[in-house]
């Protein structure tokens, strides 16, 4: 019994946690940490993947110039999330010729 209302309670908090993102959005906020990336090291990024290193060497070599965390080295997720966009919008911005 005492599991079923638990249960209960968790989906509630839950549904409750995702309507409050889904508000903030409406109006404009953000949710989640400072963004660590700019240019600069998407550039430096960009040169040692076609040097053909690996996303954890990568990271290991950027540091993050801003911030909380400045001084530290991006996680491997971001450098492919960073990367990931990166060659998202080139490849949806068509070519002049």
């Amino acid at each position: 019994m005492l599991a079923a209302l638990s249960g209960m309670e968790r989906e509630y908090i839950r549904d409750r946690t995702l309507e409050g993102h889904e508000s903030a959005r409406t109006r404009g906020r953000t949710i989640g940490g400072a963004a660590v990336t700019d240019d600069a090291m998407l550039s430096m990024a960009l040169h040692l993947r076609e040097q053909g290193l690996s996303l954890r060497d990568i990271a290991a070599r950027l540091v993050i110039t801003k911030g909380k965390k400045k001084g530290q080295h991006p996680s491997p997720a971001t450098v492919l999330r960073m990367l990931r966009e990166h060659d998202e919008t080139t490849a949806a911005v068509p070519a002049n010729d």
